[in-house]
């Protein structure tokens, strides 16, 4: 049935579920509470992709009256949904691409909780524990595969981003698809759309008829960054620091493009990672790559990194500018080194085993004002431990800006307040007032009203 910009509907399972013990069943009904509503906001942001807006509370206020129900039947499960955006179906039938990502969201949420009980949290996890949790997120959305060499092209960058940037992501898309090289992003749209986009039609041109296009997400930024219907692969990861070490284990190299406080966190993870000396020598593919028009953009991201974190970490990454074919050269070469070292390694293909990945980059953190007034932002500590708290700090400006909990702290409580070092601080907050001047915080177009204040006195 449809009414006006609604639709109710009975969805049978694609490609993810098909049956439910009833313990799953009741821990995702309406009666569950949490659990439920966490499955109704992910699974509202899933039938409303393609929408212009990336604030979650306008959202979900616009579909206030959507509802969705888990109906176990002799055959398997179906979801009935009340109200659902007309957006996810065409003449009455759901778009193949959304039903495969509903069902993948009901998957890693039942699985998450259920197996791992989050809920209650990891905080006494080791590590390694930590790592295999990853793993097993992951192996069980089916997202390894058995490779003779690497292939995985992580593309990270804004979702708000000038149309000329988003062509220049579909252009590199292109040239990594047309070398047989696969795509993970974020799922959502701008530079995490645009190079999946140019690299399905380099796929095509190769009768590639596998193409890997994966998504890698979290719930409390896919209301605000909503799947993009290539996204053939969509993995709901608990938390941002699961998210970000799942880039880190599953890709064999990482393409950078502008974009803003979220791709500064992106960046503060993985050169963080790449200068502890556990990893030192392994070869890891990293390019910050933009049109002639964002040059200054990574120059300031490259005067940041230099004055903060040093030479060293500098010496991690390349910067290529204006030229899509020598990021996907630079890229396919980096896939035989990577391939190289894990074979003379005895390391996996599908997962980087060998990658070590600090504990203060695997610990949750939650962006209260009180643990941003805590955060470590001063010289003189391994480099490594300050990369790890000014990404946290710019983990906390992303929830402020865009999801649930953090938008509700700051209309509560104020601005967050981010201390430190006064050099420090300048540099972050002239860094911060660059994003903004350029619209690189909300989409184009949305009024920006900051949710921190960097304390420069």
């Amino acid at each position: 049935m449809m009414l006006e910009d609604r639709v109710d509907a009975l969805v049978s399972p694609k490609g993810a579920l098909e049956m439910l013990s009833q313990e799953e069943i009741a821990r995702m009904s309406e009666d569950s509470g949490d659990l439920h509503e966490l499955f109704r906001r992910c699974a509202l942001a899933i039938l409303n992709c393609g929408s212009d807006s990336d604030d979650p509370a306008e959202v979900m206020a616009a579909f206030k009256d959507f509802e969705i129900r888990i109906i176990q039947q002799e055959r398997g499960v179906k979801l009935e949904l009340t109200n659902a955006p007309s957006s996810a179906f065409v003449d009455g039938k759901m778009i193949s691409s959304v039903r495969e990502m509903l069902f993948s969201v009901l998957r890693d949420i039942i699985f998450t909780y259920h197996e791992y009980n989050f809920a209650r949290g990891m905080n006494d996890a080791s590590s390694d524990k930590i790592t295999n949790v990853v793993f097993e997120l992951l192996r069980n959305a089916n997202v390894f595969r058995r490779i003779q060499t690497p292939d995985m092209v992580v593309c990270w960058g804004g979702h708000s981003i000038a149309r000329h940037e988003y062509d220049y992501t579909k252009h590199v898309g292109h040239e990594l698809g047309l070398r047989e090289l696969n795509i993970c992003t974020g799922c959502g749209p701008g530079a995490m759309k645009g190079p999946m986009k140019g690299a399905a039609i380099a796929h095509a041109k190769q009768r590639i008829q596998n193409g890997i296009y994966l998504g890698l997400t979290e719930p409390g930024i896919i209301a605000a960054e909503s799947p993009n219907p290539i996204v053939n692969q969509l993995v709901i990861m608990p938390d941002i620091e699961k998210r970000l070490e799942a880039f880190a284990r599953t890709g064999h190299g990482i393409v950078v493009f502008p974009g803003g406080a979220g791709t500064a966190e992106e960046i503060l993870y993985i050169l963080g990672i790449l200068l502890h000396p556990k990893n030192d020598g392994m070869p890891f593919p990293l390019v910050f790559s933009g049109p002639k028009e964002s040059a200054p953009y990574f120059e300031q991201i490259h005067e940041f990194i230099g004055s903060v974190l040093g030479p060293e970490a500098q010496a991690k990454y390349q910067i290529i500018i204006d030229d899509g074919v020598e990021v996907a050269r630079v890229m396919k070469a980096g896939m035989e080194e990577v391939r190289l070292y894990r074979k003379a390694h005895q390391d996996a293909f599908y997962y980087n085993w060998k990658l070590h990945i600090p504990d203060e980059f695997q610990r949750t953190f939650e962006p209260t004002h009180e643990n941003i007034a805590e955060l470590n932002l001063f010289f003189g500590q391994e480099t490594h431990l300050l990369a790890a708290d000014l990404r946290r700090a710019f983990s906390a400006i992303v929830a402020g800006n865009v999801k649930p909990q953090g938008v509700a702290s700051i209309k509560e409580r104020g601005p967050f307040e981010i201390h430190g070092d006064k050099a420090l601080m300048k540099k972050l907050d002239a860094l911060l007032e660059a994003f903004v001047k350029q619209q690189r915080m909300k989409l184009p177009g949305t009024e920006y009203v900051p949710c921190y204040k960097v304390i420069t006195d």
